[in-house]
């Protein structure tokens, strides 16, 4: 089985599941977000979005591939990128931190490791771009498939909560914490070689 994590760009959009590629629940704050979708125009907002926040940040997503069929995806930015994240009761994020939005393997897929493959690969990413911490917003009520991510999925792929909420807690993971000794030792080996391009500077909209 051979399985691929490419960067979301607007061109493999469309490999996201249909119902996440026109949701802008994370990417517009409430009141637009409803207005967008009253408009039909949230799959515009949507790849307005990513096409923003590609220019002005860098990479925000992965989408996993197994025998080259998309099973599998994962959003994440600075809270700056973020409206909906204000309108949590455990907000804010911290501001050393990049939230992951949200992510989703397909039935199927699912109980196979890929969601912690997905989130080693952030983890990866993030801190050759300087950053110390993911956080996310759980949902300890979670009941079916959502934007918010089921509390018990980020506990279980090395989150730990930082704030408490019986309903929405935030949960925070150490970006190190998530590396091991072997990527470690070939960061250092692509930092001496000076392999590792520099990203964008984190700029706030």
């Amino acid at each position: 089985m051979g399985r691929r994590l490419v960067p979301l760009t607007l061109d493999n959009l469309q490999d996201l599941p249909k119902r996440c590629r026109s949701c802008v629940f994370w990417e517009l704050d409430p009141v637009s977000g409803e207005a967008a979708v009253k408009a039909g125009e949230s799959a515009l907002e949507k790849e307005a979005w990513i096409s923003a926040v590609l220019l002005d940040w860098g990479s925000c997503g992965r989408v996993v591939y197994v025998d080259d069929a998309p099973v599998g995806f994962v959003l994440y930015a600075p809270p700056a990128y973020v409206p909906r994240s204000t309108a949590f009761p455990t907000s804010p994020v911290s501001p050393d931190a990049v939230q992951l939005m949200t992510s989703f393997i397909v039935p199927g897929y699912q109980g196979q490791g890929l969601g912690r493959v997905m989130v080693q690969t952030v983890a990866k990413d993030l801190l050759r771009r300087g950053f110390k911490a993911i956080e996310a917003f759980g949902d300890a009520r979670w009941k079916e498939p959502a934007c918010v991510l089921p509390a018990d999925h980020l506990l279980a792929v090395g989150f730990k909560t930082v704030r408490q909420h019986p309903t929405y807690p935030r949960l925070r993971l150490e970006l190190r914490s998530t590396l091991s000794w072997k990527e470690d030792v070939e960061m250092a080996l692509d930092r001496l070689l000076g392999a590792v391009q520099k990203e964008p500077a984190l700029r706030p909209l």
